[in-house]
């Protein structure tokens, strides 16, 4: 199964893709909601692990823009405690889950099942 990573942040980046290999293949890496978008196309990965805070477009702008193209696009928000606001809209633009920072493998596992299973 192919994955994409979004988020602005290196450091989230290579911890998920830590989590993610050997499971699964990262296809790429997009560091801002811009990029995942063109990434995403480039790429049609099964799965896209997307940050909500992002600069020049947030995870949320863009998983909008990536359903309303792909209305069976997968997408996992990845969010920190306290921003479940943002996790309300996040679902309304079209993400099917979500984990919460620190990240742990088993429930990162978890949720990719949950999410493509569903």
């Amino acid at each position: 199964m192919d994955v994409l990573i979004a988020d602005d942040s290196e450091f989230m980046r290579s911890l998920l893709r830590e989590i993610l290999e050997g499971e699964y293949s990262i296809v790429d890496e997009a560091e801002n909601g811009v990029e995942a978008i063109e990434l995403y196309d480039e790429y049609d990965p099964d799965l896209v692990m997307m940050d909500i805070v992002m600069p020049i477009r947030d995870g949320i702008e863009a998983t909008d823009e990536i359903t309303d193209t792909d209305p069976g696009a997968k997408v996992i928000m990845c969010t920190s405690v306290g921003q479940e606001q943002k996790m309300k809209s996040a679902i309304q633009a079209g993400a099917e889950g979500y984990i919460t920072k620190p990240f742990q493998k088993p429930s990162v596992l978890d949720e990719i099942e949950n999410v493509v299973a569903g």
